[in-house]
């Protein structure tokens, strides 16, 4: 079975507080966005060793495999799906790593869908949520995989009525790569005298001014060079633009059928439009 994992972008990012698991309350609100990675998952018509045989190609992916959300998610439910045959699975990786677009928890997220369709497990999404949670924060949003309002610590989410189509969007990667864990270590966490939930449901060219992504404080003080880039995609035209994530990728909201010049002077981006 084949499917498809997007990624997403933040509108807004605040963190409110450091809570006593170590993990930040937050609020922010997660968009799906069209820019995909491809995941194939067979059942292995081999005697294989290992209960995962796993593969990848297109963009490199460090770590072990046994750090790969596609295999957690399998191992989860073979834990409580003992009947679970070995797999073979197999990702090409397209979203940029690291960068603040959720691609990893994408893969992680489809993986527990393809796995419960394809040997009809019959999970409700409650149930798949509950296992993406395990996974990591951004894991659960996968699995509805629409527009949501989410808090904690992005895993309580609500969907909500907001819809981009009527936008093109410009999705860019500087190849900078920023740690969520230093991000976090940046940050001062304060209550926000406005929510993101409310900002959201203004006119979106109040948002240049009002939805604020907390990690682009520190991450523009520490690579300047992505300020210039979102400036970049204002000077363009943008309706909005915002660092996704803890970055270092960015993106802008356009009225369609906008043309962008080259950004001659940032000649080693991927800039990609959706």
């Amino acid at each position: 079975m084949i499917q498809f994992p997007n990624c997403k972008i933040n509108l807004g990012l605040s963190i409110l507080e450091k809570r006593k698991d170590g993990f930040h309350s937050l609020e922010t609100v997660f968009y799906p966005a069209a820019l995909n990675d491809l995941l194939e998952i067979t059942k292995s018509g081999s005697q294989q060793i290992e209960n995962v045989e796993f593969s990848n190609s297109g963009n490199p992916i460090p770590g072990a495999i046994s750090t790969n959300l596609c295999k957690k998610a399998y191992d989860l439910l073979k834990a409580d799906f003992p009947q679970l045959p070995p797999v073979k699975i197999h990702l090409h990786k397209n979203i940029p790593i690291g960068a603040g677009l959720g691609g990893g928890s994408s893969d992680g997220a489809f993986s527990l869908t393809i796995l419960n369709d394809l040997f009809q497990l019959k999970l409700t999404t409650d149930q798949l949520i509950h296992y993406a949670a395990k996974l990591g924060s951004d894991c659960p949003f996968f699995i509805l995989n629409k527009a949501c309002h989410a808090t904690g610590r992005g895993e309580i989410m609500k969907p909500i009525s907001i819809n981009l189509d009527k936008y093109t969007m410009a999705l860019i990667h500087p190849n900078i790569p920023i740690s969520t864990a230093w991000a976090f270590q940046q940050i001062t966490p304060y209550i926000k005298e406005k929510s993101i939930a409310e900002i959201i449901q203004q006119p979106i060219n109040t948002w240049k001014d009002e939805l604020i992504n907390d990690f682009e404080t520190p991450v523009f003080k520490a690579h300047p060079h992505l300020a210039e880039i979102k400036n970049y995609l204002y000077d363009q035209g943008a309706i909005y633009a915002s660092l996704s994530g803890s970055g270092s990728s960015l993106f802008g909201l356009f009225p369609i059928g906008t043309l962008l010049n080259p950004p001659s002077a940032f000649p080693k981006l991927q800039m990609n439009l959706i």
